[in-house]
């Protein structure tokens, strides 16, 4: 019985080892024997979703050769292998007509000349070792486009016949890879996001402007008789615009390895010593580095800088810049600049004339090389304060950077240790260096010593300063670094300080994230707005409200604001009511809370809530898509004789969980109703009359612009007021620059280059008519945009490209007319979005060395028609009003 028993699991076992194959622990070659297959790779680059016949690339093809020269006498597994291409070919992927065929006629010796191909067929040895390639041997110096294909072959045989995750080296880098068995079958997944690898390049540091990737790699190996039988790989690498999606392209990378025959080979060579067999088979092997090598870009045709200018010079005078043309000339020439040296740049800064020179400041200083900024420095006279457009432009331009690096910030701190004539301009600097500091520390997460000599400056300057011009200028510093540990000085100034000091502090704290802003501050913020301690301006109150509010308050925080209203200045009631308002029409994260809060009687009832006024706050979506969103919110605070006090816009873009705020511009009045003998509200009898506007322009906070300041001013511009707006910021800025290389499998390499281009006018202006008793403000965006996706895969012999592009030109204003000969007086708000064209083109192509070329060329137009931007119901009425009476006073002789 038990006889019978043991012969049962003996037949169970050796079908159970017949039906799984045993594995070495890699695959081996034989003896004796040549392996034939036929490789080809193919390059494929299109749009995420487009089809596959209208892709452009071209693949290479080839037989492979390989066989066992060394055996290690002491490990079977340890192999010396031979692999050798022959017979290569370069043709299309897609089948197009004849005259659309590049490659017809256009064989492996035209394309690549005799000695490039000859030493594309040099074989390489590779050290085998359990199926890894643990050295790899080629000639010295071969040319890098043509080493690095040998090496993508050559990554085919790194396998592993046991599942698993490991890192391993091969073309791609040092790559996180996982294995799956599956009887004769291995596949492997590797992470192309954990691959390390020299690369190039840059990008931005706001995840809203920058671009996104999704990366996957694939292999499939079927072996036979403990030998690959073949081998299918895919790669695809997709790189797209976060703020617009549709600006996107994908590169797909294909190997196949076929086995088709074995055939009689040469023996293999005896030997203890892989080292001696190598130098005996030929001593100009040498041991070289799996991962790809770098290859140096031959970079785009790019004309002569002064031809380039010449070209392009119509489109970047003032007159232009609104349009689409400019951004795309000036990003064409930060092209041409990266390429030049600060000697050439000098010389071409002095040539031009006073029209030009502010967008080529602009352009010089977003190419962002180390000779653009030499030449600037050298070119811009900071000691006798000549050209403070220019300086202020390339200052405007160091804050705005993409990139930024240590350099540019220490360039500027040495600038401000010396002297700088402009009061203006070193008050700018001051401002920027705020902004570099904060940009440098995202990028780095480190302490640099440039960063840390600026947080100083910058701190110590703020204890110390006496000189009210200086407090601010360093609170605007400050609000633009977002330093933790300049809390303490913000708290200090926005309680104690006076007026515009208290405002500037009280500012800089809402930059800041809800994480810092912890119950110490919204005490502080607190005791603001109820004026536990001392009167304070309607302005710091109700931004010490917007900071509580936005920062998870409290049940009684919350009920405390609520209760206030009613026992506040008449348009500081409606504002208030009007903040509350927006905040659960737009469902803003304080909404719940409010709820809750509004159910108890003593605070949402009829009283407190029908307060009168012309004061206002609304939020709202001027574009909400799949891939981003963009709002604006437009607050409005009156004093209570009818003349505005604050007007401020914002837009905010939203993108992959993160915000950029895209424009803030404030105006701000005060002290002007002496004008119309009125009574000041609490708190501001004495302010001096004051007018002007700020800016925060993507992020960054730029110096305030002033109307007038003082009696006398107001009454000098007034009578010599030409009704212009004045500009608060102009100019050619960078919004998204993005460079990289993509080391695909194959040993190719592909070039992804995304840039976007803004031509921005922001200005404003202030009208004031005592004869008919009327303000008006107004705030005017215009702009025009260019984006372009450039993705490019050069093997010098052979390349193909894709380039997408779209561009937009575009008006947002701002106007509120106010009519303050009764209470309450008309308040009309408008806010317009003007009809804007949206071009998107898309060209394609290959090219060979000879010239041959292919090219398509698609485009779409359309036009958004413009429109006014919803405001609350109260507004449209009160609108009615106010153009019906100056409908009816134009009809009427006095």
């Amino acid at each position: 019985m038990i006889s019978l028993s043991l012969l049962f699991l003996l037949c169970i076992f050796s079908t159970f080892s017949a039906s799984i194959k045993v594995h070495t622990a890699g695959p081996r070659l034989n003896n004796d024997k040549v392996y034939k297959y036929a490789y080809t790779t193919e390059v494929l680059i299109d749009k995420p979703r487009g089809s596959l016949e209208d892709s452009v690339g071209y693949k290479i093809s080839t037989d492979v050769m390989v066989n066992l020269i060394w055996r290690n006498p002491t490990n079977k597994d340890d192999q010396l292998i031979k692999i050798a291409m022959k017979n290569i070919k370069v043709d299309n992927i897609i089948v197009r007509p004849q005259g659309q065929n590049i490659f017809t006629e256009s064989n492996a010796e035209k394309l690549l000349g005799d000695s490039n191909l000859a030493i594309l067929q040099r074989p390489v040895l590779v050290q085998w070792t359990n199926g890894k390639v643990k050295t790899l041997y080629m000639y010295q110096d071969e040319p890098t486009v043509l080493s690095n294909i040998k090496r993508g072959l050559a990554s085919l045989f790194q396998i592993q016949l046991s599942p698993g995750t490991v890192t391993e080296v091969d073309v791609s880098g040092n790559c996180k890879v996982t294995y799956r068995a599956k009887q004769n079958q291995v596949t492997k997944i590797k992470e192309l996001e954990s691959c390390k690898i020299s690369k190039t390049g840059f990008t931005n540091r706001n995840k809203v402007l920058s671009i996104s990737k999704k990366e996957t790699s694939s292999t499939a190996y079927q072996l036979e008789d403990d030998n690959i039988k073949s081998v299918l790989a895919e790669e695809n690498h997709v790189l797209m615009l976060n703020i617009y999606e549709t600006i996107a392209a994908k590169v797909i990378c294909r190997q196949k390895l076929e086995l088709k025959s074995i055939d009689a080979g040469p023996k293999e060579v005896a030997g203890k010593q892989l080292s001696s067999v190598v130098k005996a088979v030929n001593p100009k092997y040498v041991a070289i580095p799996l991962m790809a090598d770098q290859v140096k870009s031959s970079g785009k045709s790019c004309p002569s800088l002064l031809e380039q200018w010449k070209a392009i010079r119509k489109d970047l005078e003032p007159e232009n810049l609104s349009k689409a043309s400019a951004a795309q000339s000036f990003l064409q020439l930060i092209q041409c600049l990266r390429r030049v040296k600060k000697s050439d740049i000098v010389m071409f800064l002095k040539s031009e004339k006073e029209d030009v020179l502010p967008q080529l400041v602009d352009a010089v200083t977003f190419a962002q090389t180390p000779d653009a900024l030499e030449a600037l420095l050298e070119f811009l006279d900071f000691v006798n304060g000549t050209r403070p457009l220019l300086q202020e432009r390339f200052l405007y331009a160091c804050g705005l950077a993409s990139h930024p690096n240590e350099s540019i910030l220490q360039a500027l701190l040495d600038k401000y240790k010396g002297k700088i004539a402009n009061n203006d301009i070193r008050e700018t600097m001051v401002i920027i260096i705020g902004a570099l500091i904060k940009k440098l520390h995202q990028a780095t997460g480190s302490e640099l010593p440039a960063v840390l000599e600026a947080k100083k400056l910058i701190l110590d300057g703020l204890q110390k300063a006496d000189n009210p011009s200086d407090v601010k200028m360093y609170l605007l510093a400050l609000k633009n670094a977002n330093l933790p540990e300049g809390i303490p000085l913000l708290l200090k100034y926005s309680e104690s300080g006076e007026g515009p000091v208290s405002s500037i502090a009280v500012g800089a704290l809402q930059k800041y994230h809800i994480s810092f802003i912890s119950d110490e501050v919204k005490k502080v913020m607190n005791r603001i707005y109820h004026q536990n301690y001392k009167i304070h301006e309607k302005t710091v109150r109700t931004a010490a409200a917007d900071i509580i509010l936005n920062s998870q308050p409290t049940y009684m925080e919350v009920k405390n604001l609520l209760l206030s209203i009613g026992e506040l200045p008449l348009e500081m009631n409606k504002y208030m009511l009007s903040v509350f308002q927006d905040i659960l029409q737009f469902e803003m994260p304080a909404s719940k809370l409010i709820r809750q809060v509004l159910k108890d009687m003593k605070v949402h009832n009829y009283d407190r809530f029908s307060k009168p006024g012309s004061s206002s706050a609304y939020s709202g979506y001027v574009i909400r898509g799949p891939d981003s969103s963009a709002t604006y919110s437009l607050d409005i605070l009156y004093s209570g004789s009818g003349i505005l006090r604050r007007s401020n816009m914002d837009t905010f873009v939203y993108s992959k969980n993160t915000e950029l705020h895209a424009i803030k511009v404030v105006i701000e009045a005060q002290g002007l109703e002496s004008l119309i003998a009125a009574t000041a509200d609490e708190g501001e009898e004495d302010l001096e009359s004051f007018a002007g506007m700020s800016a925060i322009l993507f992020d960054v906070q730029l110096r305030p612009v002033t109307f007038f300041q003082g009696y006398s001013d107001l009454m000098s511009k007034m009578f010599s007021a030409t009704g212009d707006p004045i500009s608060v910021v102009k100019g050619l800025v960078l919004l998204t620059d993005h460079s990289e290389t993509i080391q695909l499998q194959s040993g190719l390499q592909a070039s992804a280059e995304f840039q976007g281009g803004l031509a921005i006018d922001v200005s404003g202006g202030m009208d004031f008519s005592l004869w008919y008793r009327e303000s008006k403000t107004s705030v005017n965006n215009r702009g025009a945009m260019v984006v372009i996706g450039n993705i490019t895969i050069d093997s010098e012999f052979a390349n193909a490209g894709m380039e997408t592009r779209f561009e937009t030109e575009s008006s947002f204003n701002f106007i509120t007319t106010v009519k303050f000969s009764s209470y309450p007086f008309l308040v009309c708000m408008q806010m317009d979005k003007g009809t804007f064209p949206f071009r998107r083109y898309i060209t394609k192509y290959e090219k060979l060395q000879s010239g041959k070329s292919y090219v398509s060329r698609k485009g779409k137009v359309q036009t958004v028609t413009g429109s006014e931007l919803p405001l609350h119901h109260e507004n449209s009425n009160m609108c009615r009003v106010v153009f019906g009476n100056q409908q009816d006073s134009t009809e009427s002789w006095f």
